[in-house]
C-alpha cells in the first residue's frame, strides 16, 4: 500500500502535549512515522499513513484529551 501524508489541525500546544499522544501514535497500527509543527498557528500533525484512517488519527488523539480535525495541506 502506498504510504500518503495526512494533516490535522490540533491543540498539541507544546512538547508535553506531544507526549502524551506519543505512545499511542507511535504503537498505532498503519503509521509509519508522525510530527507535530507546535511553532505552526494551527498546531499542525503530520502523519505518514501506511493504510491508518484520517478518522482512526482523530480518534487516537481525542481519547488522550485532545482535538484533531482534518487540515487540507
Amino acid at each position: 500500500m502506498e504510504s500518503k501524508n495526512i494533516q490535522f489541525k490540533t491543540n498539541l500546544n507544546c512538547g508535553g502535549c506531544v507526549a502524551k499522544v506519543s505512545a499511542d501514535l507511535d504503537n498505532a497500527e498503519g503509521i509509519c512515522e508522525w510530527n507535530v509543527d507546535t511553532s505552526n498557528s494551527d498546531k499542525i500533525l503530520t502523519v505518514k499513513s501506511n493504510g491508518i484512517s484520517e478518522e482512526e488519527v482523530i480518534e487516537i488523539i481525542k481519547k488522550k484529551g485532545f482535538i484533531a480535525e482534518s487540515h487540507s495541506a
